[in-house]
């Protein structure tokens, strides 16, 4: 969890420069900072889908049985919103000035859900300690 936290402050700096880079008018660096944004995006959405696996299976070898918290339904709104966010992300451009206020819009509620993930995991991980 701690590198998808990483990840998603990499997003927010990244994706910072792409838009100071994009009202500069320097494209080669908005083009290196667009790239970088883009595989940050991809590494952060595969350490949440990896996240999930283990915590479903991890969940299931344990109590045999899924729902056992709220963490479940945070995780899954974050799966949600990840992929909702790198559709969105990939649908910005010029022509369409609303996708970047949509994708933006995802990125806040992804933040939030984040943060509660992170607070009923912390539930989740006291269930395995001894």
């Amino acid at each position: 969890m701690g590198g998808t936290m990483v990840l998603y402050i990499v997003q927010i700096v990244l994706g910072l420069l792409v838009r100071r880079q994009r009202i500069d008018r320097d494209a080669s660096k908005r083009v290196w900072f667009r790239h970088w944004h883009f595989w940050a995006g991809i590494a952060m959405l595969g350490l949440i889908l990896l996240l999930l696996a283990i915590g479903i299976v991890g969940t299931l070898g344990h109590f045999g049985s899924l729902g056992h918290s709220w963490h479940l339904p945070a995780g899954l709104t974050v799966v949600g919103l990840a992929l909702a966010s790198a559709i969105t992300g990939s649908r910005i451009h010029s022509d369409r000035p609303k996708s970047r206020i949509i994708h933006l819009s995802i990125n806040g509620a992804l933040a939030i859900s984040l943060l509660l993930v992170l607070a009923s995991g912390w539930t989740v991980v006291q269930k395995y300690l001894p």
